[in-house]
């Protein structure tokens, strides 16, 4: 799928500080369903044209595709979805081009909220609705939108057209409005997704929508097809937008993250997992390391000191907590020699990613315990099944331990974002269950002060084969 952004104007030469690409470059991303390209086919003072190519591999997203066995064999591998401008895109927009569309940029920070006259075209974009339904979504917005149908095949006209159109939108204003109305609009038309839809979308969803969701004239359509006519995350989207509660996933992470941190600091526990976790992982000799839902790379900055680890790959479902993780190593400062150990890349963990695949051990710090029970299967068979490392170390929080914590009120949690801790016998039957499900063994060992009734703050499971 090709994606193309052309500025014109005395801020065109600006779009690759907005994009962070280099005009000169040509640079490609791994994604979890393929690989992403930028290029500039055009850079000059007046005018400047990006292009984001979206390679996808059909075979891995049928075989890694949760009930792939549906529908015919022949339906499974030939359809449109490696070449329309779907959720793919989507989500290739919020991974390689994942600082504009937040809004940032360093280097020229004025040029964030600079109405920009821009160009955006998209190839075969499936549009359940037609060329109406384009103009439904994207002039209420100020765009001109031109649309032209695309025939089933170009040898064979008599077949007629298909449901797929070539689009190019045209208006002047911000990088990052564009980009966030792509963001939630193409998925709409497709009325499609390609991975599961739960909260987590309807805070992107209220976040990206903030300032013209709320009172575009097809709000409910587009919350309904965003959110896969889920119809109670719809209604809690727009409730919400109309309320005027549009807040930064990223940024409310981070500050329950801060609120965690303050609960556990008399025990200085944060220090004292990663203390641990490091050297459960040099004892087991690991030299590749994954350390999955790597945050802002505490870890990382951890074992990046100890030379025996020569490869170090943090994955994260969230763009912000990787770019401050990318400041925080100071990846871009160290001539290079930091950045060829270490790698940053933007995934989910429920979701099979070759990228994960051929390491030596994979660390999960506090991770499990934000994932809803129900998709921590998914997770299993992401790490233990898929990428299958010779070492896994996870870490969660001991629930009977809080009664010790004195800023902690009875009854809750340490983080606003867990949806579960567990007791010790519960962690040791699902790390068990873990291990025999798929050929590991496993130990477990406390992290933090031991109480003799309530056990120690955190607890962790180290699965070997």
């Amino acid at each position: 799928m090709l994606f193309t952004l052309r500025a014109t104007g005395p801020h065109a030469s600006g779009l690759g500080y907005l994009l962070h690409k280099h005009p000169d470059k040509l640079q490609t991303f791994p994604l979890a369903f393929g690989r992403a390209h930028v290029f500039y086919p055009e850079a000059a003072d007046e005018a400047v044209t990006a292009a984001l190519l979206v390679e996808l591999d059909p075979v891995a997203l049928v075989r890694g595709r949760p009930g792939s066995s549906e529908g015919g064999l022949v339906d499974q591998y030939v359809n449109d979805r490696p070449y329309a401008a779907s959720s793919f895109l989507s989500v290739a927009i919020a991974q390689v081009l994942g600082s504009a569309l937040a809004g940032r940029c360093k280097d020229r920070p004025e040029l964030v909220a600079t109405p920009i006259p821009l160009e955006a075209k998209l190839s075969a974009v499936p549009c359940r609705g037609g060329a109406a339904l384009l103009r439904a979504l994207f002039e209420p917005l100020g765009y001109e939108v031109t649309a032209e149908r695309m025939p089933l095949d170009e040898r064979f006209p008599a077949w007629g057209e298909g449901a797929h159109h070539d689009v190019t939108l045209r208006r002047s204003c911000p990088l990052v409005e564009l980009l966030s109305h792509l963001y939630v609009l193409v998925p709409v038309l497709d009325d499609d997704k390609h991975y599961w839809v739960g909260d987590d979308e309807v805070e992107k969803l209220v976040y990206h929508g903030e300032g013209w969701l709320a009172t575009h004239p097809e709000k409910e359509l587009i919350a309904r097809r965003y959110l896969k006519h889920r119809t109670r995350l719809a209604r809690a989207a727009l409730d919400r937008l109309v309320a005027g509660e549009a807040k930064d996933p990223d940024a409310e992470a981070s500050a329950h993250a801060e609120e965690e941190a303050a609960i556990e600091a008399p025990v200085r526990l944060d220090e004292a997992r990663l203390d641990a976790v490091a050297r459960a992982l040099s004892d087991e000799g690991a030299v590749t390391v994954l350390d999955l839902g790597c945050g802002e790379g505490k870890l990382i900055g951890k074992l990046v000191r100890n030379r025996t680890f020569t490869r170090i790959v943090g994955v994260d479902v969230s763009q912000r907590a990787l770019d401050v993780a990318s400041e925080r190593l100071k990846l871009d400062r160290h001539g290079g020699r930091k950045s060829e150990r270490v790698e940053l890349l933007h995934g989910s963990l429920l979701y099979r990613d070759a990228r994960l695949s051929g390491f030596d051990a994979a660390a999960l710090v506090e991770v499990i315990e934000h994932l809803e029970p129900s998709r921590l299967g998914a997770l299993e068979r992401v790490v233990f099944e898929h990428a299958r490392p010779r070492v896994v170390v996870v870490t969660t929080p001991n629930a009977e331990y809080n009664a010790l914590f004195a800023a902690l009120p009875a009854g809750r949690m340490r983080h606003k974002d867990h949806r579960f801790e567990w007791s010790r016998a519960e962690f040791e039957a699902w790390a068990g269950g873990v291990a025999a499900r798929h050929g590991y063994a496993v130990r477990l060992a406390p992290i933090g002060p031991i109480d003799e009734t309530l056990g120690s703050p955190t607890q962790m499971a180290v699965f070997s084969r």
